[in-house]
């Protein structure tokens, strides 16, 4: 019979002497190692149906290899590894930019499709841990909604909905003068808020629309989709002329900022509150309304 104490306790002594050797890949190590722990801790405890109530098991290992090998092996940590093998057993394979801290901080997460985009997103961006559970914390997968699709990303996965703005006084009346300087203040975090590569153009963005001078609240270029994006702010609700307002915006910038070689641009209005009976009469497929909440 199989002495899974023994084949756990020498899979952690293979891993020290592993990273010993091979520094440059500790990450990818640890992580095959933890899983493969996970692995025959559920196999100890019966099968995975019967592991989530084989704590006691857990506790007893946990303080044979403290007293036979040191600190790291705490009850938590092996519950994490147990967990780490149940979750992603049937993913093809873990990226080596991930560290066992990230996988604590996803192995929170219930949804799959969730997990997926938060691993997704912390490989592109490369994310750090601090990073990672900062955006958990502010849902961003939900605020993203429908909108997200990781293997064909479309332009309307750009948009969260809540946007959440930094504002220095939280408990003041906001103008759209306020709630656009509070950007301007922040606006490496509000980039970084929006969504992956977005890059700032301007601010107050003088054009002129027949002999009309107007003015965009915010111009920015996203280089993942390569396309201008024309930002609005509002501190009301959305109404039918603000969506009138920001199509003339986005034409005028087609016809006479973008180039050929770019992607149609996005209109993107941040207002206070939604009203769907107006966005049912938005026939642009490039216009999008996110609510926002001020942090």
């Amino acid at each position: 019979m199989l002495n899974y104490y023994n084949e756990i306790k020498e899979t952690f002594v293979k891993n020290e002497v592993y990273k010993k050797v091979k520094d440059y890949s500790k990450n990818k190590s640890d992580l095959n190692t933890y899983f493969e722990v996970g692995r025959l801790i559920v196999e100890a405890q019966g099968g995975e149906a019967r592991a989530k109530y084989g704590n006691k098991l857990i506790k007893e290992y946990s303080l044979k290899l403290t007293n036979e090998l040191g600190r790291g092996y705490s009850t938590r940590n092996l519950a994490l590894m147990r967990k780490f093998y149940i979750k992603f057993k049937n993913v093809q394979t873990v990226s080596a930019q991930l560290s066992w801290s990230h996988i604590s901080e996803l192995l929170c997460l219930n949804d799959q499709s969730k997990m997926n985009y938060y691993i997704s997103i912390s490989e592109k961006l490369n994310l750090s841990v601090r990073e990672l559970r900062e955006r958990i914390k502010s849902k961003e997968y939900e605020r993203l909604g429908k909108n997200i699709e990781l293997e064909k990303p479309k332009v309307n996965s750009l948009i969260k909905n809540p946007i959440l703005i930094k504002v220095s006084n939280k408990n003041d009346k906001l103008t759209e003068y306020a709630l656009h300087q509070s950007i301007l203040e922040n606006i490496d975090d509000f980039l970084t808020e929006l969504g992956i590569s977005f890059t700032y153009v301007g601010s107050e963005v003088k054009i002129k629309i027949g002999d009309r001078y107007n003015y965009i609240d915010f111009l920015l270029f996203n280089v993942k989709f390569n396309c201008y994006v024309v930002i609005e702010l509002k501190v009301t609700e959305i109404k039918a002329e603000y969506i009138g307002q920001v199509i003339k915006y986005v034409n005028y910038v087609d016809k006479n900022i973008k180039e050929v070689y770019n992607e149609p641009t996005v209109g993107v209005i941040i207002c206070k509150k939604e009203n769907k009976y107006v966005m049912e009469y938005c026939t642009n497929p490039n216009i999008f309304v996110s609510i926002y909440q001020t942090i």
